[in-house]
């Protein structure tokens, strides 16, 4: 959601094909109960909801940039790692 802004959960749903839609609407009921994502009902026809972070959840965004940081350079050791785990 921090990279596309707000998104319909199909929306979302596309982008995390290794998901199942009932998986996705729990993870995202988590979120939004935990105050880092909103969810904006639109009663149309078809009713349409909108997910987006919150500012809450924006301000996560410098630990994961340090994450992905931290997983680019130890991606080697911890495919090693699960390699010599594998072959025991």
């Amino acid at each position: 959601l921090h990279a596309h802004g707000r998104q319909r959960f199909v929306e979302v749903q596309r982008r995390i094909d290794s998901i199942t839609p009932q998986v996705l609407t729990q993870r995202l009921r988590q979120l939004e109960r935990d105050g880092l994502v909103t969810r904006t009902y639109h009663p149309e026809v078809p009713p349409r909801v909108e997910y987006e972070i919150s500012e809450l959840g924006r301000s996560l965004a410098p630990l994961f940039a340090h994450l992905a940081d931290w997983g680019a350079a130890n991606l080697d050791r911890v495919e090693r790692a699960r390699e010599e785990y594998d072959a025991t």
